[in-house]
């Protein structure tokens, strides 16, 4: 099949959709954290942008999507994108060159690992930041996307799906935030001090962005302008909408309030919810994963954490490893053959058991690659130094003590 202008102009676009989402997640996180740290949570996403690029291109397409190495990793033969031209790779699109395909999974490689992030603003050395980013991208997602979506992947051959990425983005970004906040310790007065949002404006302009993105994000990943492509663009809004609504309602019940805060975190677990299923399940369906995300990861976000007492500033766990999970149960449920053939068996609400149990089994392999790894991680780059700042330098804030900068220098108060 010859490439097909129409399916290449659309993931050009969806593309350039991805990439946006990493500025609006750097602005939905900055404007949940204190003034002091604006610009370093800012720079804690932005900069990804560079240097996901870059490794993308120097080794990560080709250890994601090369050719297969026991079915849990590429190889070699792709690096600096050699070989990687105008034709199609039919193992993933045979409608579009493969270094269109290999642009448009740049972009996931960009904006995982800035996810990561959210868990551990406000106290982690810069100069550590990037390193350990670095690392989890060549040890977490690269493997981790050629078992769901590598040819002759692991996870693929066992008969799990995640239709734009459930496992490979949202779980393993959480679960790493999870495991590395910990590692890290609680923020200086944690469960002392009220850390408020300095500005929910930049949250609300952040979730629009990450919203707008999403469409690329979802939509795109049918790789062709299709069918497929409009069905994942609507049960994205669908489910979106719905969880924006279902937590608005839950604080209504609870707080007897409705807050600003409260509905951009709606939508956008609405939309991490739906990530693994978005081609996958009916459109009716998308309203219930909608529904049932926002009271899931509200527990996790106001319960759970308080509970346990970690410390995951943003919430990254609760809100997309959390989410993530749900969703990539829910497409075990939900999946159907007459919305999309491809899929190896329907959902459990059909009779049939086997994708059920292959998404579960999915699920708790990308758990404990993740949890496994990011310890490692940490633990190594502890040998070469404190991977915190000082106690001093975190009360004056990341921007001044990291990187001599202020957001509002003209704001003298105490935060």
């Amino acid at each position: 099949m010859s490439i097909n202008s129409g399916d290449s102009a659309f993931i050009l676009i969806c593309s350039a959709l991805v990439f946006f989402m990493t500025p609006g997640l750097a602005f939905f996180y900055a404007g949940m954290v204190r003034r002091k740290n604006t610009l370093n949570t800012l720079l804690s996403c932005f900069f990804v942008c560079g240097l996901a690029s870059l490794m993308w291109i120097v080794c990560g397409y080709s250890l994601s999507f090369g050719a297969n190495h026991g079915g849990f990793v590429g190889g070699f033969d792709h690096l600096f994108f050699n070989g990687i031209g105008f034709d199609a790779n039919p193992a993933y699109s045979k409608t579009i060159p493969e270094s269109l395909f290999a642009t448009f999974q740049m972009m996931f490689a960009i904006i995982t690992p800035a996810l990561i992030c959210g868990s551990l603003v406000g106290r982690m050395k810069f100069s550590k930041l990037v390193a350990f980013l670095a690392l989890w991208s060549l040890i977490v997602y690269y493997p981790l996307a050629h078992m769901v979506w590598g040819d002759g992947g692991f996870l693929r051959e066992l008969g799990s799906i995640d239709f734009a990425g459930g496992n490979v983005v949202h779980i393993s970004s959480g679960i790493s935030g999870l495991v590395a906040c910990i590692l890290l310790g609680k923020r200086r007065g944690f469960g002392l001090t009220a850390y408020k949002p300095h500005n929910i404006p930049f949250v609300v302009l952040g979730a629009g962005m990450l919203w707008f993105g999403w469409f690329g994000f979802n939509a795109g990943s049918a790789l062709a302008a299709d069918g497929i492509a409009v069905h994942a663009f609507l049960t994205t809004n669908t489910s979106a909408a719905t969880a924006l609504l279902s937590w608005m309602l839950i604080e209504r019940i609870l707080h007897k309030k409705v807050t600003t805060l409260g509905a951009a975190t709606g939508g956008v677990i609405g939309l991490v919810a739906i990530t693994p299923g978005a081609g996958y399940v009916p459109i009716w369906a998308s309203i219930i994963i909608g529904a049932l995300v926002s009271p899931i990861c509200y527990i996790f976000v106001s319960k759970i954490k308080n509970k346990f007492g970690y410390d995951d500033a943003l919430d990254a766990f609760g809100c997309h490893g959390v989410g993530g999970i749900f969703g990539g149960i829910a497409t075990g449920i939900f999946a159907s053959k007459d919305i999309n053939p491809s899929i190896p068996a329907n959902g459990l609400i059909y009779g049939d058991t086997k994708l059920f149990v292959a998404q579960v089994i999915s699920i708790v392999i990308t758990i404990a690659i993740a949890s496994i790894a990011t310890f490692v991680i940490i633990k190594v780059l502890k040998l070469f130094g404190d991977i915190r700042v000082a106690q001093e330098e975190e009360v004056k804030g990341l921007d001044l003590s990291e990187h001599s900068e202020s957001a509002y220098p003209a704001f003298t108060g105490l935060d």
